[in-house]
Order: C-alpha cells, then structure tokens, then sequence
C-alpha cells in the first residue's frame, strides 16, 4: 500500500477465543480430552469455591477493574474450569440450535459467551507476565494444552462452522451494518484459518499440534523468566563498576543482597542481546562477561537453561499446521491477514533496507574502532564496545552526557508532564491518579480517565519499575475491554522495566525508556478510545502490521519542543533543561542509526527465515541455521547482533509475532508518515487528535485498517516520512 516499490496476531474475531489462544502456553504431554470434560471433574472444587471466588463473578469495583484484594492463585484454577464449561454449553446451544441462523442467534450469542471465562483470562495472563510467581507458572503448565483444546472446541465445532458459513455465503443480504459485515468477515476467516474445512484426521492432527505448541510456548516462557535471573552478573569489586553512578551501584549491592550475595553487586539481564548497562561501564572485561551473559543464554551453557529443543520443535510444528492449513509455510499463513498480505512482501521491505543500513552500521563502526585505538585497544570493534564508544562519539558530536540528560528525565514529570500532558493536548483527556483501588503490586498506580466532556472513559493501569517477577520488554494489557454489547467500558494496563531507584533516590530514566512510555501510551489510547459494539473488535485487536503504527506515531512527540520543555525538568531544581542540551537530545535522536536498524533487521528477517521452513527442512543444529540465515541475508557484522538472538526471542516462540516481527518497521512507515501529516496540518493540537481518535483509535478492526489510514490522512503512506524519522533527509518547511 505504500508509494514505493517497497513494502512492510494472527487475530481470531471472536473475542471468546482470542484470550483463550493467548494462553497457548504450557508443559507436558497432551491428549484430545476436552475443557469441558476436564472442568466437570472439578465440579466439586467449583462448587466448593463458587461463592467466594472473587473471579467467578464480575467485580463490584468501578468498570469492573479486579478486587486484587481479595484474588488469590487458588482462585485461579476453579474460575478457569468453570469458565470453560460454562463457555462450552453456550457454544453448544448456538450450535445445535434448531432455528435457523441468524446474526443475532450466531454471530452475536457467540460475542456474548465465555464472559466468565474471559475476566480470569485477562487477570490471570496480565499477572503471568508482569508479576508471575512459581504457582501461577505451574498453573501455567497445567492450563495451556487444556485451553488450545477448548479453543479447537469451538473452532472444530462442525455444526457452529455451518451456521457461520451459511452466513457468510449471504453477507450481502442480510442488511448488516458495515462492524456487523466485518465480525462476519472475520469470525469466518478465523473458522478457516482454524482448520474448520479440514477432514477428520486432519482435524484431530490440527489439535494435536496446537497443544504440544501450547506447552512449548509456556515452557520457552516460563524459562525466559527463569533465565534473567540465571544469568545476572555478579561482581565482587565495586571499582569494576566505574561508569555508574551512585545510585546504580546502590541498586546493584541491594539485588545482590536479595539474592545473598551480600557484600557483591548484581547486573541483572534486560530482554534484548544488547544491555544499556554497556554504554556506562568502563571496565571492558565486565562488558564483555555481561554481553555474553545475555547473548549465549538459553543455550544450556554451564549446565543452564537450554531452549534450544523447544526452538525446533515449535519451529517443526507450525510448519506442519501451515501445510495442512494448504499454506507454503508459516510465513505464509500468519501474513495473509495482515496489511502486508504474503512473506514476499515482508521481505522485500526489509532487503531494501539492507544496503544503506549495513554501510552506514560500517561508517558508525569506523567512528568507533577510532575511539577504541585512541583508548590504546588495536583489537576489533565488538559487541561489548559498541554501546560504550557509541556513547562517547555521540558525546563528543553532541556534547550529551546520558547521566547529566537522565537528571532532567525523572519518572513523575515524564508521565505527568509529558506522556499525559500531550495526551491532554492532543485529545482533551486528563488522568486523575486514585488510591482506593486495590493492585496487584504495590509499584502499580492507578488514573481515572476523564474525557474532554467531563464523562469517565475508564481506568488506567502505570506498572513501570523492573522486577524479578516480571518478564522482560514494555506492553499494553486490558484487565476489562471495551465493549457497548456487554455494557463495558476499558481497563488499560501499561508494563515498562525501568530500573527501580534504592529508597529515596529519584526514579530517573534513560531518554530510550521516556520514548518507550510514549509509545506504550499510544497503545493505551488505542485500548482506551476504543468504541465499537463487539469485543472482538475492540481496541487494539487489529493486524499485527497495524496495531504499532498508533504507539510508534505517539514517540515523537517526546522530541517535540513543546512537549520536551514541559517534561525535561531537572529533579532537583525544576529547572527546564537549557535549550542547547535540549537540542542536541533533539539532534542525536537519529544518531546510532545503522546500528540500531540493523540489529532489528537481522532479528526481523531471522524471523522470516524460520517460519519460511517447511516440516522436513527445520534444521537440527539451531545455532548453525541463524549463523548461516544471517550470512546469506548480509546482515551478519559481528559487532551488530540480532536485537533478539533464536534462543532468547521471546516476541515469537511464546509471543504472538511469529513470522510477525517485520511489523514494527512496517507500522513506522505508517506511523512517520502520519506524523509528518499531522506536523504539517498544525501540528500537536485537539483537531488532529480527535481527528486520529474518531479514524483510527476508535474503531478498532470494525473497518478495515487500510482505509482508516486513508480515512486519517487522506492518502496512501510514503517512506518519506520514514526517512525524515531517521535522519536520512529534511522535513519540509511549514509555517
């Protein structure tokens, strides 16, 4: 769709199901047993527990926001029983239901069932990634084949799929209006892509398949979380930590402490394969350790974790579903919904890329192997230098000093004065925080947000600081989703790991984190604005392709100067941060750009290039296969690694981005695109907000995301405004 010649979940319609295959999560050996089977024979727990199960009924919290008070992880298990159960008898009455089919009696009924099944979904998969613990993992394990098999439930339901057909074949007749036609168009397409057409046998394979890679999933899952803490650094001399400040090294004694280490200092691992620690640390042997901590793990290096097993197994078992779906490859099948359409697509957007951003990833490493002979090292550049001399060119460039610019980004004003500031401008919104509500954390806050109009929209959620408990990344979450047929209104989650501060020193952050938490607000405000009638296509349940092009369009307004001056205060004096620093964060914003593109690329057509396999081609040495993909793929400079290495790629073994991950460049092109529209029609004002609110933020997928581009901008998307993003050419002049 975009005009050039380059181009950039797979989503179930029925919001019954899309919870359900979220949990495809877990460990173990699987039958075809179904849920409901499983949950009768815990009819006497259920029972037992029915009354006094805070999930097996809705909260009497306002919007229905969950009483943490009073849930407990044996509460967990009863809920998610009888919830499937209670899910299965509705599926089974819209199926055998003797009148013929209607919207209504089809479509709708199934928009309204599960609604139990789904209030313990959204509480218990929020709290498995942002505050899971050795029970909720082992409910995990438990749980995840037996929800695949309830998902297949629905989806190989013979009977239902005949009524849904019947529908589809007269769509245009029916008199629907334009969301009513979409969640028939969808809910059908899910039904297909599900294995609905398929024989018997082919059926029964397609079950067996998606509950092996349930457990799978959740032990890759669960093993990511394991192996932060696995493979944190320890160091016993505090000299080797010169670089940091004083509050760093506090931080680090305190989580040596809390894992007994007392008197030592511990260097947790962040996600990705390279750590922002690495920028401040002088000493270029702990760089190293700490590089290969985080690059080699899950390995099963010294005996530890190994997922390498679960890798190819997975890898093996999508390939296998995509040709019995009748798709070449995985690839193949997860990009037919989305804006993208085929791999070939995909691919094509990001080889273009490929030339230009390994010759300038070059020209950064020239700047830096200069750096590095200035410092008496004659040895090559390597991925533990880079950050470290990256930082200081980009010092000696711009004269920025990451821990004099971290002064004026405390967390408070950053979210206050900036992310809710623009909200406030943009769309007339405020957030008013409150503290009578129970949470899951004692970090986690909690806004009312309140609509220009003076109404309430719904609840917003802020868990921002790391933790142990918590895997790694930034995300949005709903614990309630909008919907006007189930009378509910949003409950929004956003998830950050910013490192928390000892007691009493300020919360500052990096400017890469106060980006982050623009972007995961625009995530937010996707979930919050959301304004459709079927919760299916509700908020943010759009194609992968498309749902981080609103959060990326929200980033720049952290550079912007309005935004920037009223959020950039010094911690200690208020002061705004002077303008010439002010403008140099401005002008390095596009600095390192080889480097940082690269690395995403080779992570993103890493992901193609696994999930491009058939059955019989999946490799049996994984290591070797991503060596030799990124090789042949020319994005293999041994001082730029992957952003996500095979064995640690958590958007795509248990997220939901297999095959997927191209989608943050695509969603940037819309994203820098709509942004330069917006920067030439007047810039950070209401009418552009509600403009993007009424197209885009509210719709959902009740209109196709293609013409709600079109409907937003008024044309199709240029890679100019990408260029412009990264520094690679000047924005035209306004007035």
């Amino acid at each position: 769709m975009f005009k050039t010649s380059q181009r950039r979940p797979n989503r179930l319609s029925s919001s019954l199901l899309t919870m359900a295959l979220a949990a495809s999560v877990t460990h173990g050996n699987c039958d075809t047993t179904t849920a409901a089977t499983i949950a009768l024979n815990h009819n006497s727990t259920t029972t037992n527990m029915q009354d006094d199960n805070p999930l097996m009924k809705p909260s009497t919290l306002p919007f229905e926001a969950p009483d943490f008070s009073a849930i407990k992880n044996e509460h967990f298990l009863p809920a998610f029983y009888a919830g499937m159960a209670e899910q299965k008898q509705e599926i089974e009455a819209i199926a055998n239901d003797a009148n013929p089919p209607t919207f209504e009696n089809t479509l709708e009924a199934m928009e309204r069932s599960g609604v139990n099944l789904r209030r313990v979904q959204q509480v218990f998969f929020n709290l498995s990634s942002a505050h899971s613990n050795p029970e909720i993992q082992k409910i995990q394990v438990e749980l995840a084949p037996k929800m695949a098999a309830h998902s297949d439930d629905i989806y190989l339901n013979n009977n239902l799929f005949r009524r849904i057909q019947q529908l589809h074949e007269q769509i245009n007749s029916l008199n629907l209006d334009a969301e009513q036609q979409q969640l028939l168009r969808e809910t059908y397409k899910s039904f297909v892509r599900a294995g609905a057409m398929l024989n018997a046998d082919q059926q029964q394979r397609i079950r067996q398949i998606n509950e092996r890679s349930s457990s799978l999933s959740t032990e890759f899952q669960n093993n990511l979380l394991a192996i932060t803490q696995e493979r944190a650094v320890i160091v016993d001399d505090v000299a080797e930590l010169d670089g940091l400040s004083e509050s760093e090294i506090a931080a680090a004694a305190k989580a040596a402490s809390e894992r007994d280490a007392d008197g030592k200092y511990l260097l947790n691992i962040t996600n990705t394969t390279r750590q922002p620690v690495l920028a401040q640390l002088k000493n270029r042997g702990l760089r190293q350790r700490i590089w290969e901590a985080s690059a080699y793990r899950g390995l099963g290096r010294d005996g530890g974790i190994d997922n390498r097993s679960l890798v190819l197994e997975l890898a093996k078992l999508r390939a296998e579903r995509a040709e019995l779906l009748g798709y070449d490859s995985h690839a193949a099948y997860a990009l037919e919904p989305q804006m993208a359409k085929n791999p070939a697509a995909a691919i094509g957007m990001l080889s273009n890329l490929v030339p230009d951003v390994v010759a300038k990833a070059q020209r950064e490493a020239a700047d830096i192997h200069a750096k590095m002979r200035a410092d008496g090292i004659e040895d090559e550049v390597r991925p533990w230098d880079w950050e470290y001399y990256a930082e200081k060119v980009r010092q000696e460039r711009y004269g920025i000093d990451e821990n004099e610019v971290k002064q004026y980004l405390e967390l408070d004003s950053v979210l206050i004065n900036g992310v809710f500031y623009t909200m406030n401008r943009l769309f007339g919104v405020s957030f008013i925080e409150r503290h009578d509500l129970p949470v899951y954390h004692p970090d986690v806050r909690v806004f009312d947000v309140i609509d220009q109009d003076g109404s309430q929209i719904g609840l917003f959620y802020a868990d921002y600081f790391a933790r142990p408990s918590k895997r790694g990344g930034a995300w949005m979450s709903s614990f309630v989703s909008q919907s006007h047929l189930l009378g509910k209104k949003p409950v929004i989650v956003n998830v950050m790991n910013i490192p928390k501060p000892v007691e009493g020193a300020p919360a500052l952050m990096s400017f890469d984190h106060a980006t982050t938490m623009f972007h995961e607000m625009g995530h937010g405000v996707h979930g919050l604005f959301s304004d459709v009638k079927y919760p299916s296509l509700a908020g943010t349940s759009v194609p992968r392709d498309y749902v981080e092009f609103p959060s990326t369009f929200q980033e720049d307004w952290a550079i912007h100067p309005e935004v920037l001056n009223n959020y950039a205060r010094h911690y200690q004096t208020g002061e705004v941060m002077p303008q010439s620093l002010l403008q140099q964060v401005v002008a390095a914003k596009t600095f390192n750009q080889g480097y940082d593109t690269l690395e995403y690329l080779s992570s993103a057509l890493l992901d193609l290039r696994w999930h491009a396999l058939k059955p019989g081609d999946v490799p049996a040495d994984m290591e070797a296969f991503e060596e030799r993909s990124l090789a042949e793929l020319g994005v293999n400079l041994t001082a730029v690694p992957p952003r996500y290495k095979t064995a640690f790629f958590a958007h795509v073994w248990p997220g939901g981005y297999a095959a997927s991950y191209y989608a943050y460049m695509w969603s940037e092109v819309l994203a820098a695109d709509s942004f330069e529209y917006v920067r030439q029609n007047g810039g950070l004002t209401t009418e552009n907000g509600n403009r993007l609110r009424r197209t885009v933020l509210s719709r959902g997928n009740s209109l196709d995301p293609e013409q709600q581009y079109l409907d937003f901008t008024g044309s199709q998307p240029s890679v100019d405004g990408l260029l412009i993003r990264r520094g690679l050419k000047t924005p035209a002049v306004t007035d």
